[in-house]
């Protein structure tokens, strides 16, 4: 499923995001930026050794930001390490705080000059974020950048299994496109 916003496609997929071959993924990690679980054990894995070498460079990440390292082994030339918020924690902030994750990747993206980046459901799975509340938010943020950054040409949300992928298609529906 995929919608055009601006001139860029705006689509969703099921499958492994370390298999993109998009100018860079984005890691859902936490604040140390050294790997975990999830999403962000796969990347690490998959782009291997050196990408944690790096990553102890960068001195963490706060909430809500992003960094930028090599990709390495990954098929993507570069990952973009965003921290998502852990929803019971954030509580109030939660919705700012996860829409910034994703705006604050495709700032970083824009500003090393990328034009596609593969995202997954930032912060919907150990960190808690309900599946029907994340995915409008996410799409909202990516397609409302879009809208004024024609550099960037293709995001595509690549999510694990058929439960998120139906979340994200039935907020697709949903989002106002002007």
């Amino acid at each position: 499923m995929q919608i055009t916003i601006n001139k860029a496609i705006l689509e969703m997929a099921q499958g492994d995001i370390t298999q993109q071959a998009t100018d860079a993924i984005v890691n859902a990690a936490n604040p140390t930026l050294l790997g975990g679980g999830g999403v962000d054990g796969a990347i690490h894995r998959a782009a291997g050794p050196a990408l944690l070498a790096e990553s102890r460079t960068l001195g963490g990440c706060e909430t809500g930001d992003a960094k930028i390292t090599k990709g390495y082994q990954l098929k993507a030339r570069h990952v973009i390490h965003t921290v998502g918020p852990v929803y019971h924690r954030a509580r109030k902030r939660a919705a700012e705080l996860l829409a910034s994750a994703y705006r604050r990747s495709l700032e970083v993206a824009s500003e090393n000059h990328l034009k596609s980046v593969a995202f997954p459901s930032i912060s919907t799975g150990a960190y808690g974020y309900p599946l029907d509340e994340a995915a409008p938010i996410a799409l909202k943020t990516v397609a409302d950048f879009l809208k004024n950054h024609p550099e960037i040409e293709l995001v595509r949300f690549v999510l694990f299994d058929n439960r998120t992928l139906a979340a994200y298609e039935e907020a697709l529906k949903m989002l106002p496109v002007d």
